[in-house]
């Protein structure tokens, strides 16, 4: 295959070769300094991981072609793409002491595009200020993992963390000249967001077949929506060929040359997922049009096509257009803290100073910081037994309407679970501020009398800017077909599926929120009937989308089970599940007038106590209810899932069991949140009451809903108090 934008550099392989001893040298020492304390960071289980042996072989990486950008790139700068390739056999020797567990990686394929950027270029040698390096995308990656004891230890798990650390957003910088601001070239300010309404699709292939293919069914499709190394997940519609999801994600796009919108469709099922299409669109052609509402066709299958929308979002460093953002997206009238972002908060977190002890006198705490906008909450990596802790991480976050919205930044102890100073920033502020920027040392409260934390906060505004175009103007998004085979991207792309559905696999998640655009696609959602409405799994306790982009995004194939990502138009409240119930509630009334509690009500004992055992703070709560709506005729299957928001990750998500054929279940389950009382109060509980059904029940879906602030002075008495569920928990009302 020939690409006359790629050229070969035989010369360049001959240099690498001749580095290859020294290459390996730095490879090593990025094993052991880098990535080793990344995985131990990554999950509890694997605090005690660590490197015995690192061998990379003597079998040198080979650079198949390389591609110099010569146009949309910045003067003071030069992208290089480098299509590597790395079949080494290689001797990487690990351990988990904690578990007794010993492992062994004895050969390693690594197949990708890798993008070195030089920049800034000066006038002074060596001509070159710094040296950048990362993937633009997982790369392929082939291990062959040796467990020398009985584990659970996946070889997905390690090479998604080695690899995700060298992918977009996370990048190594190699300083060339002391003058060069590293922060910036380490985290630089994204150059835009790409919103994507994830919209529906038609004419899709049926993959599901009964009585050993003699029956030919529909699909349960789904989507997956990857850029660079930002991964969303769609809900699943059940046996439908023209789906309708009405979804938006937003994504942040760091380097647009060269990178792509992937999108792949799948059709759900027990054991393995067929593939239904794929689409590739380059970015440069949307960021170019701004604004794209096209039906694309898929990829490598014999039919279907998918409706999207997409919007190019630029970043001002300006608050003049701010109101208009805020019109457009409906945030100007409404409460909520979720939905469509109108503006990206960059926040690069440096040092802090004078850290108070903690618990214990004379002793130095290891200091974490938990950063929170909304019900959105991501956290710093841990420094050890200092009280002068340097982090230099960076984080962004989606916001929703900066001119009500406050930044929390709370420094805690990781060893003895406790506070070591907060303080809250309205974003307002930035709005005031010179490019709306702010640089320099906040003071903590509840702290130290010096205590300070050192951080440099950005908001930029973001602005759809409409092209001009001539009346006849007609223009469709390039598609780029997919450069690697089906089953070699699925490999690395496609989420793992497990053999058994979890329990708590009802939960809907969120659609898009209707825009005028997409009143048509909804009226004709709206009029299928009863029977069409999906079940999909739940949702995902990431970032993340990131979002939910964070600096530290896994792929679904981390995940024990394959969830959605929610859609951004709510974090908290669930559109379609409120329509669901609304529609229910409907049926219900029959011409009569229903109660005052038509959902039914929840009886909650909340109180904080302190757990002298452990010395962690936790927060209980005991759930019965009464009431409920009957989902069939034998009544309702009912269960509680509980969140601290803004904590929505899987580990934060508490559930009963399920109580069956029964309107007023009685759980007396005790639910703990290690948190300590000044943190809980700036929680809220959210609590949702579901049905579950049966395996492959179509009676599935949410009985009501409840959302309770937990900023009381009363907590550490704790109270009893029955809720009224409602629809979308927006409005709780105690009953007695």
């Amino acid at each position: 295959v020939h690409f006359p934008d790629t050229e070969r550099a035989e010369w360049l392989n001959k240099t690498v070769k001749q580095m290859w001893p020294f290459i390996c040298q730095f490879v090593e020492k990025l094993f052991r300094e880098t990535i080793e304390p990344a995985v131990r960071g990554a999950n509890n289980h694997l605090s005690t991981f660590s490197f015995t042996k690192i061998d990379i072989g003597h079998q040198p990486l080979r650079i198949n072609g390389v591609k110099v950008y010569t146009e949309n790139v910045d003067k003071r700068q030069i992208i290089l793409d480098l299509q590597i390739s790395f079949v080494g056999n290689c001797e990487i020797d690990l351990e988990i002491k904690r578990y007794f567990c010993r492992a062994g990686v004895k050969s390693i394929q690594i197949h990708g595009t890798m993008r070195v950027i030089l920049e800034p270029l000066i006038g002074d040698m060596p001509l070159i200020g710094a040296l950048s390096l990362f993937f633009l995308r997982k790369p392929v990656s082939i291990l062959s993992l040796i467990l020398f004891s009985n584990s659970g230890l996946s070889d997905t798990i390690i090479l998604d963390i080695i690899s995700n650390y060298l992918v977009l957003p996370n990048r190594i910088t190699v300083p060339l000249v002391s003058e060069v601001q590293i922060a910036q070239l380490r985290f630089p300010i994204p150059k835009g967001v790409l919103r994507i309404h994830f919209i529906e699709a038609q004419d899709l292939e049926a993959k599901d077949t009964y009585l050993k293919g003699i029956v030919k069914g529909k699909s349960d499709p789904y989507g997956i929506i990857r850029v660079g190394n930002q991964i969303f997940q769609s809900k699943v519609i059940k046996e439908n060929l023209n789906p309708k999801w009405n979804e938006v994600y937003e994504a942040l796009v760091y380097e647009h040359p060269g990178q792509e919108l992937e999108i792949e469709l799948f059709d759900e099922d027990p054991d393995k997922d067929d593939f239904l299409g794929s689409l590739m669109i380059d970015l440069i052609e949307v960021e170019k049009e701004r604004l794209l509402d096209e039906w694309f066709t898929l990829d490598e299958v014999s039919k279907g096509k998918l409706h999207l929308k997409l919007e190019w979002l630029t970043l001002m460093p300006t608050a003049e257009n701010l109101d208009k953002v805020l019109t457009s997206i409906k945030a100007d009238k409404d409460q909520a803290n979720d939905g469509l972002s109108s503006a990206l908060l960059i926040l690069y977190l440096d040092s802090a100073r004078n850290l108070p002890s903690g618990k214990k006198i004379n002793s130095n705490p290891n200091p974490l910081v938990l950063l929170s906008v909304g019900h959105k909450a991501q956290e710093s990596k841990i420094r050890y037994k200092t009280n002068e802790p340097v982090w230099e991480e960076n984080f962004t976050f989606f916001v929703h309407n900066p001119k009500r919205q406050d930044l929390e930044v709370e420094v805690k102890d990781e060893q003895h679970q406790c506070s070591l100073g907060n303080f809250k920033l309205p974003l307002s502020q930035l709005l005031e501020s010179e490019d709306l920027t702010m640089h320099q040392r906040f003071h903590l409260s509840n702290s130290g009398p010096n205590s300070t934390i050192n951080m440099k906060i950005a908001l930029r505004v973001l602005c759809l800017e409409k092209q001009a175009r001539s009346p006849d103007h007609q223009h469709s998004a390039q598609v780029k077909r997919p450069s690697l085979s089906k089953d070699a991207r699925k490999s690395s792309f496609k989420p793992q599926v497990p053999v058994s559905t979890p329990p708590d696999s009802n939960k809907p998640v969120p659609p898009s929120p209707v825009t005028d655009s997409d009143k048509k696609a909804d009226t004709a959602e709206k009029s299928q009937p009863p029977n069409a409405s999906p079940q999909w799994p739940t949702d995902l306790s990431r970032s993340s989308s990131s979002l939910q982009a964070s600096n530290f995004s896994y792929s679904p194939s981390h995940l024990s089970v394959k969830e959605p990502t929610p859609s951004i138009a709510s974090d908290i409240s669930l559109p379609i599940a409120t329509q669901e119930l609304r529609h229910r509630l409907r049926q219900l009334e029959n011409g009569t007038t229903l109660g005052q509690s038509p959902l039914g009500q929840i009886q909650l004992t909340i109180r904080h106590t302190m757990s002298h055992l452990f010395s962690k703070c936790s927060s209980l709560f005991f759930t019965s209810l009464r009431n409920l709506i009957a989902f069939s005729e034998e009544g309702s299957d009912p269960y509680v899932r509980m969140y601290l928001l803004p904590d929505k990750r899987r580990s934060g998500r508490r559930k009963t069991h399920v109580s069956k054929k029964t309107l007023n279940p009685v759980f007396d389950q005790i639910f703990d949140f290690s948190v300590s009382l000044p943190e809980v109060q700036r929680r809220t509980l959210d609590v949702a009451v579901k049905n579950s059904g049966g395996f492959l029940s179509k009676d599935k879906g949410l009985l009501g809903k409840l959302l309770i602030p937990l900023a009381s002075e009363e907590l550490a008495k704790g109270w009893t108090q029955w809720y009224d569920l409602t629809e979308d928990g927006t409005r709780p009302h105690g009953a007695s």
